[in-house]
């Protein structure tokens, strides 16, 4: 009988590869998967919301580095869940939507992929299939790369984010020079209730800096690099958002964003360095949504292989399947395909903007809960919580009134991840009967 995969931890990965991990998911699945959705929404404020979203990201993540560094393991955010609640239901109830919410944000960024190389390849024809095929091909083969073990995901991450930063850079000291102050201005402004409500988006481009806790237990000392590799992702991206989201609406006009929503960082390129830079940054989009998914399916992995070791999935979740792969994370990649092949980019980028936001806001509450043990400020963590649910009220009642289709999937994914757990709790009672 095949055992529950449990692997070595020799502490291999540096503070860079695993600040790496949380720049690698945030840049791919925020400038360039959801930087033309979250114009659409905020207009010509759309870079108040990217800041409005860092400072969210910054006092979430106070809590996240507080929790690593209390429990170092990778096990991440399911072990804040196990300690703060009680109930095993609701925490593993909670894993389990995070593990589905890992899942769907893999295959909104890898619809962004597709996307990004369907305009390589066929210019502004654009090629549904095309885009299917060139998803689902990332996806298998950065679900192998996971396969043969961390040590190659953190040197992947490393070269990924390295590439795609230098690309996002040279774009950015290119843009500012040619910005049109009549270009920022032209788009529509919007009221605070909309611009808190398009945060559940921007936040989201922030949220892959959760997944470098599942990289505590591969670390040497996790005490202080978790908490580091946390703080520098965040200021580095904040950073980045503003001023690409910026250049973004200096050189590309209303009209054209809204075309080009899907690939707006790549527009955007087209009247400050011409075709070639066009090029160049849709190629450093390829690499950056790359790196995102082969963040979130390392995330994922550990979750999924945690919580079968936890009893909170069965364990055929954590048995191998090959290298440090497990047959959770193959069902993972099987349900991601179904995704990227049936689902439309917007509508999967807005249900898992609202389960990420159930699943962080549970952290705050941990953090709270475990505070005697953890420590940190009561302040922050109350600042944090309050700032984030306006954010998510705001964010639910615009899906209601705009494609409230949404709210039912995001309900769908947070009653069934309870419901699984529920089942399987039960299943485990009537066996120790």
């Amino acid at each position: 009988m095949t055992d529950i995969a449990t692997p070595a931890k020799h502490g291999t990965m540096r503070l860079w590869g695993v600040a790496a991990l949380g720049i690698g998911s945030m840049v791919g699945a925020g400038i360039f998967a959801l930087l033309g959705q979250a114009a659409l929404m905020a207009g010509r404020d759309v870079y108040l919301s990217f800041v409005i979203g860092g400072v969210i990201a910054l006092l979430s993540g106070y809590s996240y580095a507080r929790l690593a560094a209390r429990f170092p393991s990778s096990g991440g955010i399911m072990d804040y869940f196990d300690r703060a609640y009680p109930s095993r239901v609701v925490a593993g109830g909670l894993s389990v939507l995070y593990l589905v919410t890992s899942v769907i944000a893999v295959a909104m960024i890898a619809k962004t992929f597709g996307a990004y190389a369907d305009r390589l390849l066929f210019g502004d024809e654009s090629s549904r299939l095309a885009k299917n095929l060139s998803a689902s091909a990332i996806v298998i083969a950065l679900v192998v790369t996971n396969m043969v073990g961390s040590n190659a995901v953190g040197r992947l991450e490393e070269l990924l984010v390295a590439a795609k930063l230098v690309i996002l850079a040279v774009l950015m000291a290119a843009g500012m020079p040619g910005i049109e102050p009549a270009l920022l201005t032209a788009g529509p402004t919007v009221g605070a209730a909309t611009l808190l409500a398009s945060v559940g988006l921007t936040f989201f481009a922030y949220a892959g800096y959760g997944m470098m806790t599942n990289a505590a237990g591969y670390v040497a000392d996790p005490q202080t690099t978790i908490p580091r590799a946390i703080y520098l992702a965040i200021g580095l991206v904040i950073v980045l958002y503003v001023g690409l989201a910026i250049v973004v609406l200096g050189n590309i006009s209303p009209a054209e964003l809204a075309r080009y929503a899907d690939t707006a960082v790549a527009q955007a390129a087209r009247p400050v360095l011409g075709h070639a830079g066009f090029v160049i940054v849709a190629g450093g989009a390829l690499f950056a949504t790359a790196s995102a998914i082969n963040a979130c399916i390392f995330s994922a992995l550990e979750v999924s292989r945690g919580l079968a070791a936890r009893q909170q999935l069965p364990a055929a979740f954590g048995r191998t399947a090959w290298g440090q792969g497990t047959r959770g994370l193959v069902w993972a990649a099987g349900a991601i395909l179904i995704m990227v092949n049936l689902f439309d980019l917007r509508v999967i980028a807005q249900v898992a903007g609202a389960t990420f936001l159930v699943t962080y806001l549970a952290v705050f509450l941990a953090h709270w809960r475990l505070h005697a043990d953890v420590g940190g400020r009561r302040s922050l963590i109350l600042l944090g919580a309050v700032l984030m649910t306006v954010a998510f009220g705001a964010f639910m009642v615009s899906l209601w009134q705009t494609q409230p289709v949404v709210i039912g999937l995001a309900l769908v994914a947070i009653a069934g991840s309870f419901a699984v757990e529920w089942l399987v709790q039960r299943r485990q009672t009537a066996h120790r009967s």
